[in-house]
């Protein structure tokens, strides 16, 4: 564990394309889609392959199939092929093969739901040149691939905010998964907003190296908390679950002790109540989110209607709506001191009074005014 003293629903203006759906030899005839004219309800079908992560993750992967749940209800498509769809992963080797299955299957877009998958995606989408796919939080430039990016260190600067205005131990923690430029983003945010408040604030950063670990996310919970740590932030998928579990299995055992946990990419509240005497109690402070839910939403919108924006990249943050933080606990005494914050700090942000550092080489000269 390393120690470090420092001191992100969504308007999209995308623009996507309808596709045909791709066989493995290439030699599928055109069906009529909405780029042709054809009866684009029908025919236009979208689905997700997931990260290890699964898609009941209570976050990333879980508000991407929400999104693509809505949009299917919205436009009359049923869940399954010809409508939309999921394909789980339960290890790496999995995205290849579930990339190709979904392409073979003739549906229309498919979405790679995560860096981990930027390689197959790359692999496929060159394999499979007339099919459109979309990548979230990672890059692939070819032409028929969309890369959808977000400022995650803006909506975890604020996250910091609350942090830095909820803490009594002026210790705090985050909680990463894999090491990456994305989980980068959330620790140099998160460690800004908390420098912004106050430099001397001690933070523990321990990355667990997954995303599916529940049980390393309740060990490394365990471990911050009992050194004097009393909000963590998780920025780890499901591996987050077990702070939460860790967080309320403590207030369980002292109703007395501040104990507080952070969210990560959807408002993860739900995942913090606890029952105390016959009254419920959330140790969730609040959440950092992006809008990957209404992002695929507007992407498959947009592609139906015949516009793809294939080989650009779209990059959203605050001044966007791309990225924002969850109502705060009501419990939290310093409610109305946090949400005071977090307006003035967003309203700097999006007029770019200041930029939010996205590295930590960044954050070494990162100065909040």
């Amino acid at each position: 564990m390393k120690k470090r003293k420092f001191g992100l629903v969504l308007s999209l203006a995308l623009a996507a394309g309808t596709i045909l759906g791709a066989c493995g030899n290439g030699d599928k005839k055109d069906e009529g889609t909405a780029k042709d004219g054809g009866d684009k309800e029908s025919k236009f079908s979208v689905a997700m392959v997931t990260d290890v992560g699964g898609v009941d993750d209570k976050s990333f992967n879980q508000s991407a199939w929400e999104g693509l749940k809505a949009f299917g209800s919205e436009n009359g498509l049923e869940q399954g092929k010809g409508g939309y769809d999921y394909l789980q992963s339960k290890s790496d080797a999995d995205y290849a093969t579930n990339l190709n299955k979904l392409a073979r299957e003739d549906f229309s877009l498919i979405f790679g739901i995560g860096f981990k998958l930027k390689a197959d995606v790359d692999t496929i989408a060159k394999q499979q040149k007339d099919v459109h796919f979309g990548i979230i939080d990672d890059v692939v430039e070819q032409p028929n691939v969309v890369s959808v990016l977000f400022k995650e260190q803006e909506a975890a600067f604020l996250a910091g905010v609350a942090a830095a205005k909820t803490t009594k131990t002026n210790h705090i923690g985050f909680i990463g998964g894999m090491e990456s430029p994305v989980i980068e983003r959330f620790e140099a945010g998160f460690l800004a907003g908390i420098q912004a408040v106050n430099p001397d604030i001690k933070v523990d950063v321990h990355y667990t190296g997954a995303f599916d670990k529940a049980d390393l996310g309740k060990a490394t919970a365990a471990q911050m908390y009992s050194s004097g740590a009393d909000v963590i932030f998780h920025a780890a998928g499901g591996t987050g679950n077990g702070l939460f579990t860790e967080a309320k299995d403590l207030k369980k055992k002292d109703p007395t002790r501040e104990i507080w946990a952070i969210g990560v990419d959807s408002d993860q509240s739900g995942e913090g109540v606890v029952e105390i005497d016959g009254k419920e109690h959330n140790v969730i402070i609040t959440s950092a989110m992006k809008g990957v839910s209404h992002a695929v939403q507007d992407i498959s919108k947009k592609s139906m209607e015949g516009n793809f924006p294939g080989g650009e990249t779209i990059v959203y943050g605050l001044a966007e709506d791309g990225v924002s933080l969850a109502p705060i606990n009501e419990e939290v005494t310093t409610k109305a001191d946090i949400e005071t914050a977090v307006k003035e700090w967003t309203d700097k942000i999006k007029n770019g009074d200041i930029t939010v550092p996205g590295t930590l080489d960044e954050l070494a000269n990162f100065k909040a005014e």
